[in-house]
């Protein structure tokens, strides 16, 4: 399957991607990857489906301190790492 699309975001040529309606939320689902995300419309369903497989595909950014806070994270107490080196993800 190519990944040549012209525009950066845009997901793979031959992606399939399910787009639900599910009470108030929209969800997105990379059928794929098995990867989902959500959003109160189709259009930030979308985004968040697309930073949501950014990560997965490791092209993610780091989390801000502010939005480490805002998950409940003690930024002090975060360190980056493989999830293969996590003793939660036994």
């Amino acid at each position: 399957m190519s990944t040549e699309s012209g525009a950066t975001n845009d997901p793979p040529v031959g992606a399939t991607i399910t787009l639900t309606y599910e009470g108030d939320w929209w969800v997105a689902s990379d059928d794929e990857t098995g990867v989902t995300s959500q959003g109160e419309t189709r259009h930030a369903a979308l985004d968040n489906l697309d930073e949501a497989l950014q990560g997965y595909h490791g092209d993610g950014k780091p989390p801000t301190e502010a939005e480490l806070r805002e998950a409940g994270i003690d930024p002090g107490q975060n360190t980056s790492g493989s999830i293969d080196d996590s003793d939660i993800f036994e």
